[in-house]
């Protein structure tokens, strides 16, 4: 029945991956986009990762209420450490800037960004590298990490234009 149940979360959230991102499916109203974020929190609460990273996103930078953002929050943290790398950066932003909910730790946005960048997200590289240039987030000045940072992101970048 698990297996069933996994399955049907993971056919729901491609329809609401479907639904966000085709607009000539169905007409862009305010019931198809309540049906979409209905299935995305569906799907999240069922802990798909994905969801998780999209839904909690949105929440967090589209809500209005504070509890909202919050909770979008912990869907975005909860989706990085489930190893989302897109919700391993926005986890980095949160510590780095702060909310309600997380607030500003440098020493947290370090090994976020770190983490995502070692994954290969060219963002996140290229911020520890300006970083280490600059003397940000906590970091000493550090021109020999700024380049490695630097070829991290080139590297990145390029694979990601590869693929």
């Amino acid at each position: 029945m698990l297996q069933a149940s996994a399955l049907f979360t993971r056919l729901e959230y491609r329809l609401a991956e479907r639904l966000f991102h085709t607009r000539w499916l169905l007409p862009r109203s305010k019931r198809t986009q309540r049906l979409t974020l209905r299935l995305f929190k569906r799907c999240a609460d069922a802990g798909h990762p994905d969801a998780l990273s999209v839904y909690g996103h949105m929440l967090f930078h589209r809500s209005a209420s504070p509890q909202d953002k919050a909770r979008g929050a912990r869907y975005v943290v909860e989706a990085a450490h489930a190893g989302d790398l897109k919700a391993q950066y926005q986890v980095a932003r949160i510590y780095e800037y702060g909310c309600a909910q997380y607030p500003s730790r440098d020493e947290y946005a370090v090994t976020w960004y770190a983490r995502a960048a070692k994954a290969g997200h060219y963002l996140a590289a290229e911020r520890l590298m300006r970083a280490y240039q600059q003397g940000e987030l906590g970091l000493a000045v550090d021109g020999e990490q700024a380049d490695y940072w630097q070829q991290m992101a080139d590297g990145s970048l390029h694979s990601a234009g590869a693929s």
